[in-house]
């Protein structure tokens, strides 16, 4: 339904959207939905990956079991895609990989102790990547938006700093994409706060995200 009122809306703008449905964390469906949009529409010139999913735990509800489904689906999906995207851009001599992590991949942050770590660990892998595809003609961008309001951040029981509207969120995203910027980051102010806490001693960057775990849990 979602994207059927995607397809209308683009329609009524003058422009085209295929929808091409398919499960990331499957890769024969990735290679396969991959294979059919390069071979109806052309190569893929700009590939946004941003599947995902969030799962707030305390230390005493962490388990592998709830873990394994936020990184099947944030890392290893995302592991799907470039494993499809990257040997047809190298091969061409071009393209663009834009991979959606966050600013929770900076530092951990209490009850993003999943969420944080699947997120940290695409930021680590578009770094090691990026001089390697750029050899290649091929841009990989990340992508590390703070709080934007949609309906996964609307169950957050947690103070939101810097919330964003989706439309701010979405110009500021667009223009990025269209820079030779690697990381795009939003809310700036934000994003400057965490790079801040990240050079803090951790005496004093823990006791600072210490203050924002929730009350009476």
């Amino acid at each position: 339904k979602e994207l059927d009122k995607l397809k209308m809306e683009a329609e009524q703008t003058g422009s085209e959207i295929r929808p091409v449905p398919l499960d990331t964390t499957k890769p024969d469906e990735v290679t396969a939905g991959v294979a059919e949009i390069e071979s109806e529409m052309g190569p893929i010139a700009i590939a946004v990956l941003c599947a995902g999913t969030y799962e707030a735990v305390l230390a005493h509800e962490l388990t592998a079991a709830r873990a394994r489904p936020v990184f099947e689906l944030n890392f290893m999906g995302t592991m799907n895609c470039l494993e499809a995207l990257i040997p047809n851009m190298i091969a061409r001599g071009h393209g663009r990989i834009a991979a959606v992590a966050s600013l929770a991949g900076y530092f951990g942050l209490p009850t993003s102790a999943i969420y944080g770590a699947s997120k940290a660990a695409i930021i680590n892998m578009a770094e090691a990547l990026q001089p390697d595809l750029a050899k290649h003609g091929v841009t990989i961008q990340i992508v590390n938006p703070g709080f934007v309001k949609t309906p996964l951040t609307d169950k957050n029981e947690f103070p939101m700093p810097f919330l964003m509207d989706v439309e701010d969120a979405a110009d500021a995203f667009c223009k990025g994409l269209h820079s030779n910027r690697f990381e795009i980051t939003f809310p700036r102010r934000f994003s400057l706060l965490l790079r801040l806490v990240q050079m803090l001693p951790y005496r004093l960057s823990l006791a600072l995200t210490g203050k924002t775990l929730p009350k009476d849990k």
